[in-house]
């Protein structure tokens, strides 16, 4: 094998430990899907988690968003939740702003933005 080969195998071995060792409750706010927004309207990502902040993208509803499990004023939400089925997951986060994390340019460049929570339920 070519040193490149070795260093890439070395980083896909690092990269499945990593992700592996994710704790299991970390599935609860995977993924959530846009809902219940109004026909012609769309769901604003915000750089911060308020309704004036500045808009990074908007997303339709059926968009899967990978959430981070950091709500607004919840810091142990993630662990609440965990056990509980989608109805209630939803009903807990209903009037919060979460965090996510997206492409807003779909450029490749990941960074966390913040939904409001009342259009987004777990996605099955």
């Amino acid at each position: 094998m070519t040193r490149a080969t070795t260093a890439l195998a070395a980083l896909i071995a690092a990269t499945g430990l990593a992700f592996s060792s994710l704790p299991a409750q970390a599935g609860a706010f995977f993924a959530w899907e846009v809902t219940d927004v109004p026909w012609g309207d769309v769901l604003n990502a915000r750089k911060w988690p308020a309704s004036y902040s500045q808009k990074q993208t908007a997303y339709p509803n059926g968009t899967v968003l990978s959430m981070t499990g950091r709500c607004k004023g919840a810091p142990d939400l993630l662990g609440r939740i965990t056990a509980l089925d989608d109805v209630r997951q939803r009903q807990v986060v209903r009037y919060r702003w979460c965090e996510i994390w997206h492409d807003p340019a779909r450029n490749g460049r990941y960074t966390t933005g913040w939904v409001y929570m009342k259009y987004m339920k777990p996605a099955r």
